[in-house]
């Protein structure tokens, strides 16, 4: 089994987040992997465990796009178990919105399917810097796969997978015939760390460069001239006012309902 796992480096949530740059794009000088990305690349390894594990020829490719940094997120990849990973990076996908992103990433997955097809593709719910939620959905129609979005349980038996979507009030069982495209949730498992055997063992594991002459993607489609949305201005959030005090003297509860009943609260 051939499992791709998408992969993002993200800003790192303890930090505040700030735009940089005449298009106003998340500055990632402070980012990690995704942590949603990590409950994709948990499902993925333990697919592949349960069929024997590299030794079986299974094996899970860590694909992220992004600039030079990018690829600790994929090292970040291999020290938690991927068998090898792949770093699209090229100056021209600055910029680049969920449609030209999801474009670039289905022609880099058609390329490393060139020889064996990918049997199953597995994403987090979302980025954690975006969180459109786009991109998995997007993917699967560029790349004609059934889709299974927000899986919160995935089991495979043969070509067929079967997942469970949790919603508010009740859950669905989907299934699916692979290949497939599938998005899972953060209740899906419990992301494994890196170990220091899986450190030092992603040392010698594979990372090939790729940029979008290798995957035959024109400039002009992707990045700011390829996107459909872009962000013409942005302005730094407010300071937070000081929140309004109500001192009981006697009057205390009738104040109270005033004030909730003027913010439309009641």
């Amino acid at each position: 089994m051939k499992i791709i796992v998408l992969v993002k480096h993200v800003p790192d949530t303890q930090f505040d987040r700030h735009l940089t740059g005449g298009g106003n794009t998340t500055d990632r000088s402070e980012s990690i992997l995704s942590e949603l990305d990590e409950y994709a690349l948990e499902a993925a390894l333990q697919l592949i465990e349960a069929r024997g594990g590299e030794a079986a020829g299974n094996k899970v490719i860590a694909l992220s796009m992004g600039p030079a940094g990018a690829v600790n997120a994929v090292k970040k990849s291999l020290q938690i178990g991927a068998s090898e990973g792949v770093h699209l990076t090229d100056e021209a996908l600055a910029g680049s919105d969920a449609a030209a992103t999801s474009l670039a990433l289905a022609a880099a997955i058609r390329h490393l399917g060139a020889d064996t097809p990918a049997d199953l593709i597995i994403t987090g719910m979302a980025s954690t810097d975006g969180e459109t939620s786009l991109v998995p959905a997007q993917l699967a129609e560029r790349l004609d796969l059934p889709q299974v979005t927000f899986a919160s349980s995935l089991e495979l038996d043969g070509a067929r997978l079967t997942a469970r979507r949790d919603g508010d009030t009740h859950a669905d069982t989907v299934e699916a015939t692979l290949p497939a495209l599938v998005s899972v949730t953060d209740q899906i498992n419990d992301p494994r760390y890196p170990n220091f055997k899986g450190i030092m063992a992603a040392k010698k594991k594979t990372i090939t460069t790729l940029a979008l002459a290798d995957i035959g993607v024109d400039p002009a489609q992707v990045g700011w001239s390829g996107s459909w949305t872009a962000v013409d201005s942005a302005e730094a959030r407010p300071a937070r006012t000081a929140g309004t005090i109500i001192t009981d003297e006697g009057d205390a509860g009738i104040k109270l309902v005033d004030f909730l009943a003027a913010q439309k609260l009641l």
